[in-house]
């Protein structure tokens, strides 16, 4: 296993540029899940540390080598696409010992590690099968099996499980977090699933338009996002929405005048801002409530999902241009058009100022922002 090091990354495609200034340090052994939205970048900088994609300006190290003038195989890199990308003509086996064969290794080395890998993955029963004749799980362990042969310093995931199905998506992840375990090397991973950067991750980047917005673990960005953006972007259901300005702040206590005249505490001091000033106040939906009067507003129930354990719920409010959803309990009995009155609280409150900036207060040394001046 290797640590990885970008420092300064730069892509463009023409006149768009991909990636921005990237920095990032992965230690050896980290597990670091890279998210964002459709066209952040991603997947050209998983690319680009594979040696796939050439960049304009930057370097890449890998431990202590810097790889940007090393060909694809010579980095050290197994790479897991989206795709599988198997050779539909070969065996499993034949496909899992591939590289090795063209690497010149011995046969009876190559037996030895093919088979270790497969019973590791659950394949070994499967070695004589052909592409078309696995499941798709089995065909990524088949993917995933040919990278461990390898065996690399760093592996890199492009989006491996989005063409499985929920339920087999989950099995994948499992085992991908023991073979991190077992492995103990060091792994990158995009994705744009939620749960998967969530339960995957030792560190989650979070890009956007080819900027690292935040680095951090699960729950880091979770509880401390940076921004606005990383507050709707980590959680699902996203972060709720209001509008409104500050009338009183205090180190730890803040009073925010919603659009509609509500009056919110929030227990989080609102920096530098002086009162008038426009904030954005952001609550999950589970810290939402009902059967209280403090931080109380009136809402309508416009959607209900019901979900087993829990349900979410749909409001429409004034204070919010978008429906704020609340996680009520399994048995929620309410429906469309009920009036409903929730209740914030104001210990799990976010502020966010007019650029987006978290204003709330963070523990000291337990977020990296990686580009503060974008934020």
């Amino acid at each position: 296993m290797a640590s990885l090091t970008l420092r300064n990354l730069h892509k463009r495609f023409g006149n768009t540029t991909v990636l921005s200034g990237i920095n990032l340090d992965v230690a050896s052994g980290e597990f670091v899940v890279i998210v964002g939205p459709s066209g952040c970048g991603k997947s050209t900088l998983l690319r680009a540390i594979a040696g796939l994609e050439d960049i304009d300006e930057g370097t890449i190290k890998i431990g202590e080598i810097d790889v940007l003038m090393l060909p694809p195989s010579k980095r050290g890199i197994a790479m897991v696409f989206q795709s599988y990308a198997l050779y539909p003509h070969m065996t499993v086996y034949e496909n899992m010992s591939f590289g090795m064969k063209i690497a010149g290794a011995p046969a009876e080395e190559i037996d030895q590690v093919v088979r270790a890998a497969a019973d590791t993955l659950g394949l070994a029963t499967l070695l004589e099968r052909t592409p078309k004749e696995l499941s798709g799980g089995q065909r990524q362990r088949t993917a995933i099996g040919r990278a461990i042969v390898r065996r690399p310093r760093i592996f890199l995931f492009d989006e491996p499980l989005s063409n499985l199905d929920a339920s087999l998506r989950v099995k994948m992840r499992h085992e991908i977090a023991r073979l991190h375990d077992m492995l103990e090397t060091t792994m990158i991973y995009v994705t744009h699933d939620q749960a998967e950067a969530m339960t995957l991750a030792d560190r989650i980047v979070v890009l956007r338009d080819g900027f690292v917005e935040q680095t951090g673990s699960p729950n880091e960005l979770y509880n401390y996002p940076a921004n606005r953006f990383v507050a709707g972007f980590i959680g699902s259901p996203a972060m709720n929405f209001l509008a409104g300005f500050v009338v009183d702040s205090h180190p730890n206590k803040t009073i925010v005048r919603l659009e509609s005249g509500t009056m919110i505490h929030v227990n989080t001091g609102a920096g530098e801002l002086s009162p008038d000033s426009p904030v954005t106040l952001g609550i999950r939906p589970e810290h939402l409530a009902t059967g209280g009067n403090h931080n109380s507003i009136k809402t309508e129930v416009k959607l209900v999902e019901p979900l087993g354990s829990h349900s979410y719920v749909y409001l429409d409010t004034p204070d919010a241009h978008e429906p704020l959803i609340f996680r009520a309990s399994g048995d929620f009995r309410g429906a469309k058009g009920d009036g409903l009155t929730v209740c914030i609280s104001a210990d799990d409150c976010h502020l966010f100022g007019t650029d987006g900036g978290e204003l709330r207060q963070k523990p000291s040394g337990r977020i990296t922002i990686n580009q503060g001046d974008h934020l």
